[in-house]
């Protein structure tokens, strides 16, 4: 494992079939990231990181955790930093990165991670049904290798 700069997206875990699975929020300052975050958790979901994520690749999945001086917050905008237990570690399976026009129909996208391609999704970070397509976009990713 090499170890690379951290990057700029948040990590959010839902957990499902597979057990825990994250995404990847990317998106410039004030894009949502955050906001899209604490949506996620109001659901369910459990904090890896936020705004800063290191990233890993071991065989043929990424790893992502929050660098040390992160783990448990998250920065709520007009509140200040929030303190949520976060998962200590978690596979990251997808990207989404924040579009405020996103392709009604795209066509299939990927992002290269740490060397491995992760399936990309657009979307429009503060859009009301954003949660939901998160979701929905989990659920249709294929099975982790190994399992069935």
């Amino acid at each position: 494992m090499t170890a690379l700069p951290p990057i700029h997206a948040n990590a959010v875990a839902g957990f499902g079939p597979r057990g825990w699975r994250a995404v990847l929020i990317e998106g410039e300052s004030g894009a949502g990231k955050s906001e899209l975050t604490l949506r996620l958790l109001g659901r369910g979901w459990r904090l890896v990181s936020d705004d800063y994520s290191l990233v890993w690749a071991s065989g043929d999945r990424l790893y992502v955790a929050a660098p040390p001086t992160i783990v448990d917050r998250i920065e709520g905008r007009g509140v200040g930093i929030l303190r949520f237990p976060a998962l200590t570690l978690a596979e990251a399976v997808l990207v989404i990165e924040g579009d405020d026009a996103p392709e009604r129909l795209p066509e299939p996208a990927v992002r290269q991670v740490a060397g491995l391609s992760l399936p990309l999704i657009r979307l429009d970070l503060h859009g009301p049904a954003a949660v939901e397509l998160v979701d929905a976009a989990m659920r249709r990713l294929p099975p982790a290798p190994g399992l069935a």
